[in-house]
């Protein structure tokens, strides 16, 4: 049994590079991006879909809860790492990297507090694919996931987490551990003006 590690779909903010506010949703492309992924997960014999309830993340979700008739579970513990008073500004805007400050940002999370929220957030995916009884999709964030694999996935010898996820990227990891990856970053089913740009803001 394995669990799936899911980035949102693309938003104009994230194309834009701008750190973005909680509430932003998928653009047009992000949206395209979530009906891929959902076509490509229609028949993955999925027990259960968790999500953070951002509405990016949670789009992505609700794309692939239609392709396979199950609910949505929500959880903060899956937000995006909260980057305050600096969301809504251009990245470039800083004159450093805000998403590598660790920091915390005026009304934000230090990395050190973020951290502590994704290992809670991985004991509570842990137990919510224990109850499902079978694969579980967690749609989330691109820090986030980047953290769980980084800290809680056995990625294969020599192989480091990746600097950059794409949007609606697939990780998937065995449920028991010591949570080998089986698949890191996997975009297979993004084609032609859907692909992933590489060019958008990763993480905020």
């Amino acid at each position: 049994m394995t669990i799936l590690l899911i980035r949102h779909g693309e938003t104009e903010l994230n194309a834009a590079r701008v750190m973005q506010p909680a509430a932003t949703p998928l653009g047009a492309r992000g949206l395209a991006q979530a009906r891929a992924l959902a076509q490509r997960l229609a028949d993955a014999g999925l027990a259960a879909i968790v999500a953070s309830d951002l509405p990016r993340a949670w789009q992505t979700a609700q794309a692939v809860s239609a392709s396979t008739g199950l609910a949505v579970q929500a959880s903060t513990l899956l937000h995006e790492r909260n980057f305050g008073a600096w969301r809504g500004q251009p990245h470039a805007s800083f004159g450093f990297d805000p998403i590598a400050r660790e920091d915390a940002p005026p009304g934000g999370e230090s990395i050190c507090d973020f951290n502590a929220r994704v290992a809670q957030a991985w004991a509570w995916v842990l137990a919510q694919r224990q109850a499902a009884g079978g694969p579980l999709a967690v749609v989330s964030h691109g820090l986030v996931i980047v953290q769980l694999l980084r800290a809680h996935a056995a990625l294969p010898t020599g192989q480091a987490a990746p600097q950059r996820l794409g949007n609606t990227s697939v990780s998937e990891l065995l449920a028991a551990p010591p949570h080998t990856a089986l698949r890191v970053d996997d975009t297979t089913h993004l084609v032609g003006a859907v692909g992933d740009s590489g060019q958008a803001l990763f993480g905020g």
